[in-house]
C-alpha cells in the first residue's frame, strides 16, 4: 500500500513573520479572497488551500526549530498562464502595484517564458506560461499521462 492513498495536495501553508499585513498583500494585490478561521488566513486556490499561518507556531505545530535564515526559502509557489500576453499583463499589474520583481518576464530555458516576484516577506511566485501543458477549464495544469511520454 502506498503512503498516500491519493496523490494530491490539501493545503500549502507558508510560515510568515506578519500574518496580516501579508493577508492584506494578498487580498489587495494578488485579489485573493480569505476564507479562514480566526487566527489562520487561508484562500481557495481552486483544489487546494493557501494557508498563512505565523512561522513561530507552524514551527512548533510540525515539532521544528524556527531557525531558518537568509532570503531564499527554497520554495516556489508557481501560476501557470494561458499565454505569454497573461504573464506580462500579470507583470505590469504587479509593477503598479510596487510589488518586488526579481526576475522579468523572459523566455526560459525550458522553452517557456517566466518571470518572479516576491511578497512583501520575500515569498517567491512564478507566473509562467508553458506552451508544453494543457490547462484545463478551471486553469489546472494537466500534465501528460506517463503512457503518452
Amino acid at each position: 500500500m502506498a503512503a498516500f492513498p491519493e496523490r494530491r495536495l490539501s493545503i500549502i501553508t507558508i510560515g510568515v513573520r506578519d500574518r496580516a499585513a501579508l493577508t492584506g498583500f494578498y487580498e489587495t494585490v494578488l485579489g485573493f479572497k480569505n476564507v479562514g478561521p480566526e487566527g489562520m488566513s487561508m484562500f481557495d486556490m481552486g483544489g487546494f488551500i493557501l494557508g498563512l499561518w505565523e512561522e513561530d507556531r507552524l514551527a512548533d505545530d510540525a515539532g521544528l526549530p524556527n531557525n531558518r535564515t537568509g532570503d531564499f526559502k527554497a520554495l516556489a509557489l508557481a501560476y501557470n498562464a494561458r499565454s505569454i500576453d497573461e504573464v506580462d499583463g500579470i507583470f505590469a499589474d504587479l509593477a503598479s502595484a510596487g510589488v518586488t520583481i526579481t526576475a522579468p518576464p523572459h523566455k526560459a530555458f525550458w522553452g517557456g517564458y517566466s518571470g518572479y516576484f516576491t511578497d512583501p516577506e520575500g515569498n517567491a511566485w512564478e507566473v509562467a506560461y508553458n506552451p508544453f501543458w494543457t490547462l484545463d477549464e478551471a486553469g489546472r495544469v494537466v500534465l501528460p499521462s506517463t503512457e503518452d511520454v
